[in-house]
């Protein structure tokens, strides 16, 4: 009863934050951007739940991202080339990521992690809550700063959010492509990648991850005011997420368990950095 009970709360202020982000930026349209965004994640969750599936969790999350940001540049009616340049940033990284994670589970057959998840009605609720948390947080800038009089103003400070993006986007790909092409070899079956990028960071695709969306909301950033401003929290959100959440604590969790034994695995640890890279040998 309690984890339920618990399981609800983190819920609902899973969808508290965004939409008080979203009520501070005084932008109906920002507003009811956020709900719909969790009305597609609970809508999902409904055959997910029935079916007991995952298949389609990480898909769904992109698709979101992709319908979200085209729905806006048209509701906006906005034919600025700046707009349409962010707009294309963001379905460009969603239809790569969407397309990469569901392919990947696909091959797998599931995702591990929804094993325990999925029987568990109010804790599977929770998760597709938090991907809609996820998704908002992420693009709460860049739909504020569309939504606004002026769109996306075109300055300095727009081309360095962008030169930011495509160098984190750049780097997400080339580590994912990696370490695809690292597992394919059977000679590292139950080996650590530390090769290419990875020798650089134990977490090269997620430091691109923040990158991309720090670049997103620099982008944003002059076409922001007021209370608006709080919505480039964005970045700040996806480095505690893929930090103390998902991806980095679970991955290092799940590493020291299979290699932990190893000295070479030590000695990786050791000298190569968590999520930033090393400049220096």
């Amino acid at each position: 009863m309690k984890n339920h009970l618990f399981n609800l709360i983190s819920s609902v202020i899973a969808f508290y934050i965004p939409l008080q982000i979203a009520l501070f930026t005084d932008l109906i349209l920002v507003r009811n951007l956020v709900i719909l965004i969790f009305c597609i994640q609970w809508i999902s969750f409904v055959p997910a739940y029935i079916f007991q599936t995952e298949k389609f969790y990480d898909l769904t999350g992109s698709l979101t991202y992709l319908s979200i940001i085209l729905s806006t540049i048209y509701i906006t009616g906005s034919e600025s080339i700046a707009d349409y340049i962010i707009v294309s940033c963001v379905a460009v990284w969603a239809i790569r990521l969407g397309s990469f994670l569901f392919m990947r589970i696909h091959k797998a057959g599931e995702d591990r992690r929804f094993r325990s998840i999925k029987p568990n009605f109010t804790r599977f609720l929770m998760t597709w809550t938090l991907q809609g948390m996820w998704v908002s947080m992420c693009l709460l800038c860049v739909l504020t700063a569309l939504s606004s009089y002026d769109g996306i103003i075109i300055n300095p400070i727009f081309f360095i959010g962008l030169f930011i993006f495509v160098f984190g986007f750049v780097v997400e790909v080339i580590a994912d492509h990696q370490k695809t092409v690292f597992r394919k070899d059977v000679a590292n079956k139950d080996k650590f990648i530390s090769t290419g990028l990875w020798s650089l960071s134990r977490h090269p695709n997620y430091f691109g991850e923040i990158l991309l969306w720090s670049g997103i909301a620099v982008m944003s950033l002059s076409s922001l005011e007021g209370l608006q401003y709080i919505t480039l929290i964005s970045p700040l959100f996806v480095y505690l997420l893929l930090v103390y959440v998902s991806g980095v604590r679970i991955l290092e969790n799940q590493g020291l368990k299979k290699w932990g034994h190893l000295e070479s695995y030590k000695k990786y640890l050791n000298t190569t950095p968590r999520l930033f890279f090393k400049l220096f040998n």
